[in-house]
């Protein structure tokens, strides 16, 4: 039904596990599932044998040895099993509702790409999967102690096959590139659907230890650089708010504001600035200028009762 690619980070450490559990959930859908695991990078060999994968080690990379999004996509649309392929981030574990997701989509049209919001979630151990409640377990936890993210992090793309030609050699795992893949389906007038509010990818969360530079280096780094050089004019970035249609349990239907996701991006981003400059020049001078007064009154923010402080549960680098 589907087939599965990806490429991995060594597998050491909590890295290790948590990629192990992705790849592992992934072939749980069923039998007819297929995974690609591209790269020769520590341990994906062994990973391969060990969960029955397919491994393709030779992927095309660039100056600093990253591998490119353009050979991912390239060979993945020409070795797969299946007419129906996703790309995955390798620490996304993915549950049966993805593939009753997949299942709606596939008889509904004959061209589409499916994206959707991720669920950030503190996994630190391998997943019991021999538990019957593996999944409930797991949704739960989800649910209850992780964050819904915005929409700009996109973690999976599953379309149908040849529908991505002539990808840039974008570095996989830095900055932009999944933003173009979005906006390259609205280009082609093809139906994007966001799946978010029925399928619950958890994507489990992980330092940034496998970069020299750790954080700071994948978001700030020459290859980020490039990448956005590559995306070329700002108007060729689009995100899981651009997508035509959203996925419910009885179909797809449209989304009739997608086209008023630039005016919301542009807007948050007047918001942004203005609340920072707001921070830095008027909020934090004063209260650098009332501590003492409020010190000697002994107003602390834990003094303040539960229901006068916000609710809404949002992750600190969304806006």
């Amino acid at each position: 039904m589907i087939t599965f690619f990806t490429t991995a980070k060594p597998f050491r450490g909590h890295l290790g596990v948590i990629q192990n559990n992705a790849l592992r959930s992934w072939k749980l859908l069923g039998p007819d599932v297929e995974v690609i695991l591209f790269g020769d990078d520590e341990g994906s060999a062994e990973a391969a044998a060990r969960l029955g994968l397919r491994h393709e080690p030779n992927v095309e990379r660039n100056e600093q040895g990253t591998n490119l999004v353009s050979s991912l996509f390239e060979k993945a649309q020409q070795i797969a099993k299946h007419d129906l392929v996703c790309y995955c981030n390798c620490d996304i574990v993915v549950t049966n509702d993805f593939r009753r997701a997949a299942s709606l989509l596939q008889s509904w049209q004959s061209r589409f790409l499916m994206v959707g919001r991720r669920w950030d979630t503190d996994i630190t151990a391998p997943i019991d999967f021999s538990q019957a409640s593996w999944e409930k377990d797991l949704l739960a936890l989800a649910h209850s102690t992780g964050f819904q993210r915005a929409y700009f992090n996109i973690d999976y793309f599953l379309f149908t096959k040849g529908l991505y030609q002539d990808v840039p050699p974008f570095a996989i795992g830095r900055l932009t590139w999944d933003n173009w893949l979005v906006w390259k389906v609205r280009e082609l007038q093809v139906p994007i659907v966001d799946a978010s509010a029925m399928v619950c990818a958890v994507h489990q969360n992980h330092d940034y230890s496998h970069h020299p530079q750790g954080m700071q280096g994948v978001w700030e780094g020459e290859e980020a650089r490039r990448n956005v050089e590559l995306v070329g004019p700002r108007y060729r970035s689009r995100t899981i708010e651009d997508a035509t249609y959203k996925l419910t349990e009885a179909g797809p239907v449209k989304n009739g504001w997608y086209w008023l996701a630039p005016a919301k991006r542009r807007w948050r981003g007047a918001k942004r600035h203005v609340s920072g400059a707001w921070r830095t020049w008027v909020w934090h001078p004063l209260l650098d200028l009332s501590r003492p007064v409020r010190r000697a009154l002994g107003l602390r923010q834990s003094a303040v009762p539960g229901a006068l402080r916000s609710s809404k549960r949002r992750h600190p680098m969304d806006w």
